[in-house]
């Protein structure tokens, strides 16, 4: 079955990734901006990773036949720092033309600070400014109730951005519900320790629905799996779920939220 993965950091996989991501189906990825496994000094050290994003990366997934887009921002983790993240705001409109850059993600919450609720409300409004998609990273464990609950309160102050073009990411059992009823699409991340496991996953796709639901892999500097979605599907197959079900959400739902950028032109592999 051919797949999207909505949110996977292919800056820190192998080339090898490329390929076995390539021969279980994935033929089109987004890649939000995110930590890069240390803290960047300066906005110099952003601009160089929002080119890695922008044209290094494209060109690797292109070579295996995927298409590769991406979303830039200064990351939760690196917000606690507000005049950097104030100058890497300004230097972002000078990318946001790029073919493959989708909108602005995944900014969000890491601690619950202030300084983090700063920066994400900016990143709000120049998402605004420049009509762009929001994807937005929700905190890790047992901050993350805390977290999804501040971000949609921060959400809701910004009105002008409407819900569909958010995808709140990293839901879990207890804020999945609380994403869908504010009008937002949610992502469930299937990691192999913390997040979702594809079994849990499966069992949340059947409590709320295939609707405005996503999956990833997120395949980052962690542990983690860049073939996860495809197990979600062998997972979704084993309970004896429709193809049609697990195309929807491994395919259609992520096409149909990125399409809301008219960058996002995939065409639907079965009708090539």
């Amino acid at each position: 079955m051919y797949y999207i993965d909505p949110h996977i950091h292919m800056v820190s996989r192998t080339t090898d990734d490329y390929a076995t991501l390539s021969r279980m189906g994935c033929v089109a990825m987004s890649e939000p901006a995110f930590w890069a496994g240390y803290d960047r000094g300066s906005v110099d050290g952003f601009r160089d990773y929002f080119v890695q994003l922008t044209e290094v990366e494209p060109a690797r997934a292109a070579e295996y036949g995927i298409r590769h887009f991406c979303w830039l921002c200064i990351n939760a983790k690196e917000a606690e720092n507000v005049q950097l993240s104030r100058d890497v705001l300004k230097l972002i409109p000078e990318f946001l033309d790029c073919p493959n850059v989708l909108g602005i993600g995944e900014i969000g919450l890491n601690k619950n600070t202030r300084n983090e609720a700063i920066v994400f409300q900016e990143h709000v409004e120049l998402a605004i400014e420049h009509h762009q998609p929001v994807l937005i990273h929700t905190p890790h464990l047992e901050d993350k109730h805390q977290g999804t609950l501040m971000i949609l309160d921060m959400l809701a102050d910004h009105a002008q951005l409407p819900s569909e073009r958010v995808l709140v990411d990293h839901v879990e059992e207890h804020t999945v519900k609380r994403v869908l009823d504010a009008g937002y699409w949610a992502g469930m991340t299937l990691y192999p320790v913390t997040k979702c496991t594809p079994s849990r996953a499966v069992d949340i796709i059947e409590m709320v629905g295939a609707e405005r639901l996503c999956v990833n892999s997120a395949g980052d500097w962690g542990p983690s799996k860049p073939t996860a979605v495809p197990d979600l599907i062998m997972e979704m197959r084993r309970r004896g779920h429709k193809e049609k079900l697990i195309r929807k959400i491994v395919f259609d739902n992520p096409r149909a939220f990125f399409q809301q950028n008219k960058k996002f032109d995939l065409m639907d592999p079965a009708e090539r």
